[in-house]
């Protein structure tokens, strides 16, 4: 018998038995298809009982891709050996793997858990680990991150420094705010410097203001538009002139958040520069100006939202009677 049929019978045979037995049976068994699926089965009964097993699957099974199926499926189960053997789990052999393990870990939810994280943080040097354990520990808003996450801000990968924003960001850790402006203004990867413009949005007064506003000038579309957003954010009004010059970027999705932060700022000054766009080539920029009239929130825009609702996007036009609703309420 060729080796692919003895698979097919193996899971002819094993796969119908789903008693205890069975599915022990079915872990331990020669075919790593049949392991597999036997963990599938077994992460459908949500047991807590049967976590020892998947934990053994994900240490040890010989099979990438066994272990790269425990792992997916330990996702949701918070216990301190889950936590354990997926933080192990991140510097397997096999890359799916791993991948499978930074993602269980970032669906973490128990802050009580992320000691563990933090802990394991303060020890790791390898980049990928590093990335998914501060990836893990975003969510879980842990004081005691801050310390390794500020550290993390210097590390060569540009991947360790976005998700160490992320942390901070997620804090909204005070502390943080002038090594993150110093990310936007001089950090050498696009990414870090988008994620470190929007983590500034928790900023509480307007510390922030120059640095964002010199943000518009990037090199990168994706941060001058995120600048652009945590400014509207922000409501800071002193940005209002540096907004509106970021109306005539070259990239409509910078224009876009532009024109959204105008509006946030609600400052009648704004409405000829924002009134222009209701002629943009893109319906969903001449949707967004068209809100953001209405958010300003002045009679000086009625006449062209009234115009605006004969534009051919439908879109347009709903935004356009929601703006003149707005302004009708004010």
């Amino acid at each position: 018998m060729t080796s692919s049929l003895a698979s097919r019978d193996a899971l002819d045979f094993d796969t119908a038995d789903d008693t205890d037995a069975g599915l022990l049976a079915r872990l331990s068994h020669d075919d790593a298809t049949v392991r597999r699926l036997a963990i599938l089965d077994v992460a459908e009964l949500e047991d807590d009982a049967w976590l020892p097993q998947l934990v053994e699957r994900l240490r040890h099974d010989p099979d990438a891709h066994v272990r790269r199926t425990a792992a997916e499926r330990l996702a949701g189960w918070e216990t301190v050996d889950v936590v354990a053997a997926l933080c192990d789990a991140l510097h397997d052999a096999d890359d799916t793997t791993r991948a499978g393990a930074a993602e269980s870990l970032s669906a973490l939810k128990q802050a009580d858990l992320g000691a563990a994280l933090v802990q394991r943080l303060h020890a790791e040097h390898d980049t990928f680990a590093r990335t998914a354990l501060l990836r893990g520990l975003r969510e879980l808003r842990l004081p005691e991150s801050a310390s390794p996450a500020l550290d993390a801000l210097h590390d060569t990968s540009p991947a360790v420094r976005r998700e160490a924003v992320g942390v901070l960001g997620w804090l909204r850790h005070a502390a943080a705010l002038p090594a993150l402006a110093a990310l936007v203004r001089t950090d050498p990867a696009p990414e870090v410097r988008k994620a470190a413009a929007g983590a500034l949005g928790f900023a509480a007064d307007d510390s922030v203001l120059n640095t964002l506003i010199g943000a518009l000038q990037d090199g990168e579309w994706q941060v001058r538009e995120e600048a652009a957003a945590t400014l509207g954010k922000l409501r800071l009004t002193a940005a209002r002139d540096a907004l509106a010059f970021a109306l005539d970027d070259d990239y409509w999705q910078v224009t876009l958040q532009a024109a959204r932060a105008l509006g946030k700022l609600k400052l009648p000054a704004s409405i000829a520069s924002v009134s222009a766009l209701l002629t943009f080539p893109i319906s969903n920029v001449r949707k967004e100006a068209a809100l953001a009239l209405g958010e300003i929130g002045d009679s000086e825009a009625l006449p062209v939202l009234t115009a605006a609702l004969a534009d051919a996007d439908p879109e347009v036009r709903k935004a356009a009677r929601i703006a003149i609703a707005q302004i009708g309420a004010a």
